[in-house]
């Protein structure tokens, strides 16, 4: 059975791109570009792995993280935040907010999936 991953990004083109390189390699994938919409995605998707943005408009991703790991059905998902803040810090505060990995953006397709596939359960 495929795993599942959610891809939840407001950016048009990072969005596509990332869910055509999963779904190449054989995953399934939702995703979701509205920040206020990842929490009942994600738990009616049921993902092995969430994907988040952390520049969303209206919410933060790493609020979003947060959540996820409060939340009694989604506190165990791992989260791989991608994310154009690179600055000092901003890795460890997004971490600490519960992200499993993290990749600054730009980011290149061998990391990516090598990232993904370290955090997949099994």
């Amino acid at each position: 059975m495929a795993k599942r991953i959610m891809v939840v990004e407001d950016n048009d083109l990072n969005r596509k791109l990332f869910c055509d390189v999963l779904r190449t390699s054989g995953f399934e994938v939702e995703p979701v570009a509205d920040g206020e919409l990842v929490l009942n995605a994600a738990r009616a998707f049921a993902p092995d792995l969430v994907i988040m943005d952390i520049q969303l408009p209206n919410v933060s991703g790493v609020d979003l993280i947060s959540a996820m790991r409060r939340d009694a059905t989604l506190g165990d998902t791992p989260v791989l935040a991608v994310t154009a803040y690179a600055g000092k810090g901003d890795e460890d505060r997004i971490r600490d907010a519960g992200a499993t990995g993290y990749l600054s953006k730009p980011v290149s397709i061998g990391p990516f999936m090598a990232a993904v596939r370290g955090l997949l359960p099994g």
